[in-house]
């Protein structure tokens, strides 16, 4: 049955709380700063045929991705995973399985973004609801402001004010604009942010880095940098994108074995195997459509073994002849099955 993550609270029209949370919302930032580490990745959604959420597939490719690939956590119902193509129920069932797959195996943040406040609050209470363990909410379009500062902090503080879970900001190019490094610095302020998917130019997550020393996790999704920011910045939180489950197998586990190395302050060493998958970066970048990503990131999944199927429109399926350069770019790469 769908949803049984709480009864419904009459006076505040949401669930009400299911067992208790890990935390309290202002023991919000050290509880992440401990718990939320190392290689968390962004899950795709597997679709079936006739569009309609794979379960058993997404349950099977979550099952891999922390037993055989050690991912320690998990972006669940963002970007990579069509959140734009489902609907409220469809999200809503989505971060049930997570945290059900994730229980005491591996953490899971939940995206609740939607250009709709009141369903973006929906899907947040939901998720404390579920047991997700933290929520992350991309910086909204904001049409025609011009003075952003005030607008998103009063954005994000509403969150805060409702809900004791730890929120992550998550601004990226997509939002028609790029969150400024004090902008964030100030949302860092209030009780329950802990953490910011900051997918901007190397300079600017510099930046905030330095400004806000270790009071929230600061991180980006270009995998390619995580060693350098290991090395430069003591960053232990990559936040994250597909990489973790595209550029590993259960045999072949070069992304958490430089990561591993690093921690250990091993980076020359870390440095060798980071640069051995360049390969794969290439066979990557150099067979993936510019306009079908999302397409070509699950069928390298099928290639993987993993469970991929359908992208949802506005998203392009790929066409045989994709398929095959793709297919010819994996196998060359390298990768160990």
């Amino acid at each position: 049955m769908l949803f049984q993550c709480g009864l419904l609270n009459l006076n505040t029209g949401f669930p009400t709380q299911v067992g208790p949370m890990k935390y309290t919302k202002h023991d919000a930032k050290a509880y992440a700063r401990e718990n939320m580490t190392g290689i968390w990745a962004a899950a795709l959604n597997p679709f079936n045929d006739d569009l309609s959420l794979n379960e058993a597939g997404l349950r099977a490719n979550i099952r891999h991705w922390i037993d055989d690939l050690k991912i320690q956590g998990l972006f669940v119902a963002g970007k990579q995973g069509e959140f734009f193509s489902m609907s409220v129920p469809e999200r809503k069932r989505n971060i049930e399985i997570a945290v059900d797959e994730c229980a005491g195996k591996a953490g899971v943040i939940v995206s609740v973004s939607d250009q709709n406040m009141d369903t973006a609050l929906e899907l947040a209470h939901f998720a404390q609801d579920c047991g997700a363990d933290y929520i992350v909410l991309h910086a909204p379009v904001l049409s025609f402001v011009h003075d952003r500062g005030e607008v998103l902090y009063q954005y994000y503080k509403t969150f805060c004010d409702q809900l004791d879970i730890g929120i992550a900001m998550w601004s990226h190019p997509d939002s028609g604009y790029l969150m400024q490094p004090e902008e964030c610095a100030r949302i860092a302020e209030l009780p329950n942010i802990v953490a910011i998917k900051y997918s901007v130019p190397r300079e600017m997550y510099v930046k905030l880095h330095h400004m806000i020393g270790d009071k929230i996790q600061v991180s980006t999704s270009a995998e390619d940098e995580w060693l350098d920011n290991i090395e430069e910045l003591g960053w232990r939180l990559y936040l994250c994108s597909s990489p973790p489950y595209q550029l590993q197998t259960a045999n072949d586990l070069r992304m958490h074995e430089y990561t591993q190395l690093a921690f250990e302050g091993k980076f020359e060493e870390a440095r060798k195997v980071r640069d051995s998958l360049e390969p794969v970066r290439d066979a990557m970048k150099n067979s993936r459509p510019a306009d079908k990503p999302t397409a070509f990131g699950k069928y390298w999944q099928e290639l993987l073994g993993q469970v991929g199927g359908r992208v949802r429109r506005p998203m392009l399926e790929l066409t045989e002849a994709e398929k095959a350069t793709i297919r010819d770019a994996f196998e060359g790469c390298g990768l160990k099955r």
